[in-house]
């Protein structure tokens, strides 16, 4: 099914050259998840992954079969990366980082759970840098109270908390030297200075504070160029922004209003993947948008990169 909504370039008084493109908008899998979200590329097994959050399942997609796998869990399943040096993936679940093989008959193995005081939080959002360390943040549940932090676990089993305060967690992304991260309730978007070296994080300065009309900054993920491609939860799009000054360079509008999260995939990287939601959406809502919790994708002129597998 395709959408009949464009890719529109923002406003500028000048057009780069950088300015990327895209085909329409492609409905790939119309499975209503609640929360989708996750969604990862696996060059090795050139198959997407993505996870319902709420519905604590796991998907997994080889493009060339009708439907997807699934693996379900015992609690809420939220971000994950393909591991480096073994079969089977790193993944953030409610409490903390667990290792699981989807192709093995075994339940997760929890490596750490790093705030137990904190009952009320889950883990959301999160991926690896180039190093292979993999960085999540956790949120209050509620969406409400400003008790999520961000975390960073080492492929040697070290697990430090770089930053804290916030109700709801998303991202990061790379580029050009910095992590960009989203403070989702606050509609913010900020930027550390990155040391790739050591995984350290300085100088945290606010990137871009977005307007009512644009909803809130949700997933995100960077292209070979940079640019940073950002999912806006309540705004029914994914931007694409110059990471040394927010400009806005592209807009692609989808027919959902609550867009949940985005990666590079397919052939030499030039698809779009889309993740969707329809948690909240009240009956009159999920009539104007049957495709609320849909799995889309976006042909592009300009490719992403590769995710980066955990432990390097």
């Amino acid at each position: 099914m395709n959408s009949s909504q464009p890719l529109r370039a923002a406003p500028s008084s000048t057009q780069p050259a950088t300015r990327p493109s895209a085909g329409p908008v492609q409905c790939l899998q119309n499975l209503g998840c609640e929360l989708g979200e996750g969604v990862v590329w696996s060059e090795r097994q050139q198959a997407l992954y993505w996870v319902d959050i709420l519905a604590r399942r796991l998907y997994r997609w080889d493009l060339s079969a009708a439907e997807p796998r699934h693996w379900d869990f015992a609690e809420e399943i939220s971000a994950l990366s393909e591991r480096a040096r073994a079969p089977g993936l790193l993944v953030a679940l409610r409490r903390g980082f667990a290792l699981f093989d989807p192709d093995a008959d075994a339940e997760p193995r929890y490596l750490h759970q790093p705030e137990p005081e904190r009952e009320g939080n889950r883990f959301n959002d999160g991926k690896c840098d180039v190093q292979g360390r993999f960085w999540a943040g956790s949120m209050d549940f509620a969406c409400e109270a400003p008790t999520g932090a961000l975390y960073r676990h080492d492929a040697d089993g070290g697990c430090t908390r770089h930053d804290d305060g916030f109700a709801v967690t998303n991202g990061p992304a790379w580029s050009g030297g910095g992590m960009f991260f989203n403070d989702t309730v606050q509609g913010l978007t900020y930027r550390y200075d990155f040391d790739a070296a050591t995984g350290r994080l300085s100088n945290r300065t606010l990137w871009k504070r977005w307007a009512p009309e644009d909803g809130v900054p949700d997933g995100m993920t960077t292209d070979a160029d940079g640019r940073l491609w950002i999912a806006h939860w309540g705004g029914a799009c994914v931007t694409c922004h110059d990471p040394a000054s927010a400009e806005e360079l592209a807009r692609i509008d989808l027919p959902v209003s609550q867009v949940t999260n985005c990666a590079f995939g397919g052939l030499g990287l030039r698809t779009l993947f889309i993740t969707s939601a329809r948690v909240g959406l009240t009956p009159a809502q999920l009539q104007a948008e049957p495709l609320a919790g849909a799995l889309f994708a976006v042909p592009l002129d300009v490719a992403g990169q590769p995710a980066h597998l955990f432990g390097g």
